[in-house]
């Protein structure tokens, strides 16, 4: 992908995080700074709620830089982390299908920049480049795979398994490096709603990790220490 010269410094910033993504790589270069132009970025500071569940479904969200999270909230006000979401992300997909309200909330872990595109000039860019449906509609299976996967996973894997999973998960996604997990902002509860678990049965089973030496734990930062081992131990 070409220089985004036509665009003030912001804009580039913008159409060069959008052409890592591929929902937004097939409009190609005209498409992507046209898609940068009709958006909007703003910076959140960590702790910042984005939109709300129940919110109308106004746009589509990718994340340009940070970390966020998805968190669902039941009628009885417990919350579940659905997902953690980081540069190159999009969120809010669902909502602009049927015009729906919002599924979950979306709340940031660290300081972020996210960009917003406006339902209408999504699907008239939808119109102008068929590839970017079909794109779409790739995105909206990997999002169901992804949830498949996650119900598998509470059915078949037990608490210490599908912690070890996650951290795995996160080391990959969201760490400083392969084997280290540094993700100020996110607590222990927050690793509990992801798993489906309580947070001190959490903590008892990232103590048991620690015990067993698979794991070493340093304020908010989690190192790896035997990665084999805990892909055994997450069934991987």
């Amino acid at each position: 992908m070409n220089g985004f010269s036509g665009l003030p410094q912001d804009g580039q910033q913008i159409a060069g995080v959008l052409a890592e993504i591929p929902l937004f790589r097939v409009l190609g270069e005209n498409g992507i700074q046209s898609a940068a132009r009709a958006g909007l970025a703003r910076r959140y500071r960590s702790g910042q709620i984005i939109f709300h569940q129940g919110d109308p479904g106004e746009s589509l969200y990718a994340v340009l830089d940070g970390l966020v999270k998805v968190v669902f909230t039941t009628e009885h006000g417990d919350e579940i982390v659905l997902n953690m979401l980081s540069r190159g992300d999009t969120f809010g997909e669902m909502a602009l299908l049927d015009g729906s309200p919002r599924s979950a909330s979306i709340v940031t872990v660290r300081p972020s920049w996210v960009f917003g595109l406006p339902r209408a000039r999504l699907l008239e860019l939808m119109r102008e480049h068929p590839a970017l449906a079909d794109e779409f509609l790739r995105m909206l299976g990997h999002m169901v795979r992804r949830l498949t996967g996650q119900a598998a996973d509470l059915a078949f894997l037990d608490l210490g398994g599908r912690l070890a999973k996650l951290l795995l998960e996160l080391a990959g996604k969201h760490g400083t490096a392969d084997a280290v997990v540094d993700l100020p902002g996110l607590t222990q509860s927050d690793l509990a709603a992801l798993i489906g678990a309580t947070r001190p049965a959490v903590n008892r089973a990232l103590q048991s990790l620690v015990s067993r030496g698979l794991i070493a734990i340093e304020g908010r930062t989690i190192t790896l220490l035997d990665v084999a081992a805990l892909r055994k131990r997450g069934g991987l």
